[in-house]
């Protein structure tokens, strides 16, 4: 009975990832499939119970989340800078060429 609660949590979370809106909520979705799948076999491997498995699972799946949000491209013009008017006032806006081009 164990295996069937296990394909169907697999099964939950793939559907749930397929529904992420932003690129870098599809990405964390995916890394935690893989890094998931992947701790599990590693847990197998090393402690060969099930509670190995269940830790490696757990602690792949966050790895891979963590590793597949933050390496999540940023596209041009989501990048926020902060600048100083003439009066001093620090503002955050969208960042200029400046920054794309390195000559800040």
């Amino acid at each position: 009975m164990n295996l069937h609660k296990v394909i169907a949590a697999v099964l939950m979370t793939a559907a749930l990832a397929g529904c992420a809106q932003t690129e870098g909520q599809q990405r964390a979705g995916t890394g935690a499939l893989i890094g998931g799948a992947g701790g599990a076999l590693v847990g197998q491997a090393i402690g060969g119970n099930t509670e190995s498995t269940l830790i490696g699972a757990a602690g792949g799946a966050l790895l891979g989340a963590v590793v597949g949000s933050a390496t999540t491209p940023q596209r041009r013009g989501e990048q926020m800078c902060r600048y100083q008017d003439r009066r001093g006032r620090i503002y955050t806006a969208p960042c200029d060429d400046r920054y794309y081009n390195g000559d800040y």
